[in-house]
């Protein structure tokens, strides 16, 4: 059943956390630092971040390449931890996980979308979709039943046995998408999932997130330098200089676009989205 997703206004209080009134709590970052080694200097991406997600949002985090986006959602995600602060979960800190908690976390709470979609390109659609289930240890026929089923979630349905090299970059990005959602993860965090993406297929793939995220009640983040996407979330936050802020100066129609890494590529135009 497709239910509506929240609508919130972002405020920035006094403790300086960027956070969205009246609602639920499901992650927040507190006093969030990241120091990098970096030759015979320290990058500090993040430098003292306080972020609140409320439950049932889509957040986009927005800023120019190289500031920092990446790292915060592999924080929020416990693919990295930070230099010191804090990530909780539903009010439970992250660094209190056990290993095989956090392993848990990883597999069943959070559902991670790459700008590049890491796709086994040997493997088909469905092997790839099923990867999280294996993990987890369900049964291979199983695992690829529940896959092919994700896949018609995703408009894929036709796409199950092909490999993942024989597909178009919309339809890898929307492979990569079953994928994080196989487990029915709360969290979806997106890591520029349109930056390979010509203009339609960018279209067409926030498009399907958007529904998946209102049909799964899902809470959505996702990093973009697509502002024109960006104003279509709930939130957006701005990430420059190590700080965290509302993103209103971001979302004036006419903003700058924001620079984007030179090596991302781009899809054909043909690509099915």
């Amino acid at each position: 059943m497709q239910t509506q997703a929240n609508s919130s206004t972002a405020v920035l209080d006094n403790t300086g956390e960027t956070t969205a009134p009246g609602t639920r709590e499901i992650l927040r970052g507190e006093n969030l630092h990241k120091t990098f080694r970096s030759g015979a200097q320290d990058v500090t991406p993040l430098a003292g971040i306080n972020l609140t997600i409320a439950r049932g949002e889509m957040v986009a985090v927005v800023g120019p390449s190289g500031t920092g986006k990446s790292t915060l959602l592999h924080l929020l995600a416990a693919l990295d931890t930070p230099t010191s602060g804090t990530v909780y979960f539903g009010g439970s800190s992250l660094q209190s996980f056990s290993e095989s908690e956090l392993a848990e976390y990883r597999n069943r709470a959070v559902g991670f979308v790459w700008q590049r979609h890491h796709l086994l390109p040997d493997f088909t659609a469905a092997e790839n979709v099923a990867m999280p289930l294996l993990v987890r240890g369900v049964s291979l026929a199983q695992a690829l039943r529940t896959a092919t089923t994700w896949l018609g979630e995703v408009g894929l349905a036709d796409r199950a046995e092909q490999r993942g090299g024989q597909l178009s970059g919309g339809e890898q990005q929307r492979v990569a998408i079953a994928r994080a959602l196989v487990n029915g993860p709360a969290l979806l965090l997106a890591d520029e999932p349109t930056g390979d993406l010509d203009q339609r297929s960018a279209e067409n793939i926030f498009e399907l997130m958007q529904r998946l995220h209102q049909s799964l009640q899902l809470t959505s983040i996702l990093a973009t330098h697509n502002l024109s996407l960006a104003r279509r979330a709930d939130r957006v936050l701005t990430l420059e200089r190590g700080a965290l802020a509302p993103g209103a100066e971001a979302l004036s129609e006419t903003a700058a676009p924001l620079p984007r890494d030179a090596s991302a590529g781009a899809t054909t135009p043909g690509d099915r989205g």
